[in-house]
């Protein structure tokens, strides 16, 4: 991905991920757009400068590019790039966590 984006304040630029559908006997399953919902996680791409969050220790425990995350299912605002990727600028607040594998 080519496009570079610096979000302000204490905005975070996603790439969503789509999770793909399985059925039980392990086929791929082919919905329609309208059915699908929409997906909830994504990896950080770039973080804006107000987004620092620090523990009870002061220890820095914020988000950085890379990051997986879960986010509100409907917050954030979706753009297309001129590439033609979807990418999602959300409020720091709208992310509900980093997941860690």
């Amino acid at each position: 991905m080519s496009v570079k984006i610096r979000p302000l304040g204490d905005r975070v630029v996603v790439v969503p991920v789509e999770e793909e559908e399985m059925t039980i006997a392990g086929g791929k399953l082919v919905l329609p757009e309208t059915a699908k919902e929409k997906p909830q996680q994504g990896k950080v791409l770039a973080v804006g400068p107000a987004v620092e969050t620090k523990d009870e220790d002061g220890n820095f425990v914020g988000m950085k590019e890379g990051d997986l995350v879960i986010y509100a299912k409907y917050g954030g605002t979706t753009f297309k790039t001129y590439e033609g990727d979807e990418l999602l600028i959300l409020r720091a607040d709208d992310i509900l966590g980093v997941i860690e594998a």
